[in-house]
Protein backbone atom coordinates (compact mmCIF):
# COMPACT_ATOMS: atom_id res chain seq x y z
CA UNK A 1 0.00 0.00 0.00
CA UNK A 2 3.09 2.41 1.02
CA UNK A 3 4.52 1.63 -2.37
CA UNK A 4 1.17 2.72 -4.35
CA UNK A 5 0.73 6.16 -1.60
CA UNK A 6 4.84 6.74 -2.69
CA UNK A 7 4.06 5.99 -6.40
CA UNK A 8 1.40 8.35 -6.61
CA UNK A 9 3.02 10.86 -4.66
CA UNK A 10 6.28 10.67 -7.04
CA UNK A 11 4.03 10.68 -10.26
CA UNK A 12 2.44 14.01 -9.06
CA UNK A 13 5.89 15.56 -7.96
CA UNK A 14 7.13 15.12 -11.25
CA UNK A 15 4.06 16.12 -13.42
CA UNK A 16 3.72 19.18 -11.90
CA UNK A 17 7.44 19.84 -12.25
CA UNK A 18 6.84 19.25 -15.54
CA UNK A 19 4.54 21.48 -15.96
CA UNK A 20 6.26 24.28 -13.90
CA UNK A 21 9.11 24.40 -16.48
CA UNK A 22 6.94 25.50 -19.06
CA UNK A 23 7.79 29.38 -19.58
CA UNK A 24 5.30 31.13 -21.39
CA UNK A 25 6.53 33.47 -24.10
CA UNK A 26 5.11 36.67 -24.34
CA UNK A 27 5.61 36.98 -27.79
CA UNK A 28 4.09 33.67 -29.12
CA UNK A 29 1.07 34.47 -27.34
CA UNK A 30 0.57 37.71 -28.84
CA UNK A 31 1.06 36.27 -32.39
CA UNK A 32 -1.31 33.54 -31.59
CA UNK A 33 -3.54 36.11 -30.64
CA UNK A 34 -2.97 38.25 -33.66
CA UNK A 35 -4.01 35.50 -35.83
CA UNK A 36 -7.41 34.90 -33.77
CA UNK A 37 -7.76 38.89 -34.65
CA UNK A 38 -7.50 38.40 -38.30
CA UNK A 39 -10.96 36.48 -37.96
CA UNK A 40 -12.64 39.97 -37.23
CA UNK A 41 -16.07 40.13 -38.42
CA UNK A 42 -16.25 43.20 -40.85
CA UNK A 43 -17.62 45.97 -38.16
CA UNK A 44 -20.13 49.05 -39.35
CA UNK A 45 -18.17 52.13 -39.91
CA UNK A 46 -20.01 54.12 -37.85
CA UNK A 47 -20.88 52.72 -34.05
CA UNK A 48 -23.92 53.92 -33.17
CA UNK A 49 -23.85 56.97 -30.93
CA UNK A 50 -20.69 57.93 -32.22
CA UNK A 51 -21.00 61.60 -32.92
CA UNK A 52 -19.51 63.14 -36.14
CA UNK A 53 -16.66 65.29 -34.39
CA UNK A 54 -15.09 62.29 -32.54
CA UNK A 55 -11.71 61.02 -33.73
CA UNK A 56 -10.63 57.04 -32.17
CA UNK A 57 -7.42 56.22 -34.10
CA UNK A 58 -8.13 52.77 -33.38
CA UNK A 59 -11.02 52.53 -35.79
CA UNK A 60 -8.98 52.99 -38.40
CA UNK A 61 -6.78 50.11 -38.31
CA UNK A 62 -7.37 46.66 -37.64
CA UNK A 63 -7.11 44.83 -34.32
CA UNK A 64 -4.88 42.36 -35.87
CA UNK A 65 -2.79 45.37 -37.15
CA UNK A 66 -2.88 46.96 -34.27
CA UNK A 67 -1.90 43.42 -32.01
CA UNK A 68 1.64 43.55 -34.51
CA UNK A 69 2.53 46.56 -34.17
CA UNK A 70 2.42 45.76 -30.63
CA UNK A 71 4.50 42.85 -31.19
CA UNK A 72 7.20 44.74 -33.20
CA UNK A 73 7.21 47.45 -30.19
CA UNK A 74 7.75 44.82 -27.81
CA UNK A 75 10.52 42.89 -29.48
CA UNK A 76 12.08 46.50 -30.13
CA UNK A 77 12.09 47.40 -26.86
CA UNK A 78 9.53 49.65 -26.62
CA UNK A 79 7.51 48.15 -23.46
CA UNK A 80 5.69 50.99 -22.62
CA UNK A 81 4.60 51.88 -25.86
CA UNK A 82 3.52 47.91 -26.39
CA UNK A 83 1.15 48.22 -23.02
CA UNK A 84 -0.26 51.39 -24.65
CA UNK A 85 -1.10 49.61 -27.54
CA UNK A 86 -2.58 46.79 -26.26
CA UNK A 87 -4.67 48.41 -23.94
CA UNK A 88 -5.96 50.68 -26.62
CA UNK A 89 -6.87 47.72 -28.26
CA UNK A 90 -8.75 45.66 -25.21
CA UNK A 91 -10.81 48.58 -25.00
CA UNK A 92 -12.11 48.01 -28.00
CA UNK A 93 -16.36 47.09 -28.36
CA UNK A 94 -15.84 45.29 -32.32
CA UNK A 95 -14.02 41.95 -30.60
CA UNK A 96 -15.32 38.93 -30.60
CA UNK A 97 -15.45 37.01 -27.22
CA UNK A 98 -12.64 34.58 -28.42
CA UNK A 99 -10.39 37.11 -29.79
CA UNK A 100 -11.18 38.92 -26.39
CA UNK A 101 -9.77 36.09 -24.74
CA UNK A 102 -6.56 35.67 -26.78
CA UNK A 103 -6.04 39.21 -26.07
CA UNK A 104 -6.16 38.88 -22.54
CA UNK A 105 -3.78 35.87 -22.36
CA UNK A 106 -1.49 38.04 -24.54
CA UNK A 107 -1.69 40.36 -22.50
CA UNK A 108 -0.89 38.79 -18.94
CA UNK A 109 1.99 36.92 -20.79
CA UNK A 110 3.66 40.30 -21.60
CA UNK A 111 2.51 41.32 -18.33
CA UNK A 112 4.14 38.75 -16.30
CA UNK A 113 7.31 39.61 -18.17
CA UNK A 114 7.19 43.15 -17.56
CA UNK A 115 7.10 42.57 -13.92
CA UNK A 116 9.56 40.26 -13.43
CA UNK A 117 12.16 42.70 -15.81
CA UNK A 118 10.59 45.77 -13.26
CA UNK A 119 11.53 43.70 -10.60
CA UNK A 120 15.20 43.06 -11.90
CA UNK A 121 15.50 46.79 -11.81
CA UNK A 122 14.87 47.57 -15.92
CA UNK A 123 14.01 50.97 -16.17
CA UNK A 124 11.79 50.38 -19.44
CA UNK A 125 9.73 47.33 -17.55
CA UNK A 126 9.59 49.77 -14.44
CA UNK A 127 8.07 52.55 -17.17
CA UNK A 128 5.96 50.04 -18.95
CA UNK A 129 4.46 48.77 -15.18
CA UNK A 130 3.74 52.61 -14.24
CA UNK A 131 2.58 52.94 -18.05
CA UNK A 132 0.25 50.05 -17.41
CA UNK A 133 -1.28 50.69 -14.02
CA UNK A 134 -1.93 54.45 -14.92
CA UNK A 135 -3.97 53.31 -17.84
CA UNK A 136 -5.74 50.64 -15.32
CA UNK A 137 -6.66 53.81 -13.14
CA UNK A 138 -7.89 55.88 -15.33
CA UNK A 139 -11.37 54.09 -16.75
Amino acid sequence: MKTKRLSCLLLTVVTLGIGACHKANPVEDMEKAATALDKVEKVPATAPGAEAGEYDPTKDTPPSKQLKDAITDYKAGKMEDAVTRLQLLRAQSSLSPQQRMALQDSIASVMAEIYVLAEKGDARAIAAKAQYEKMQTQR
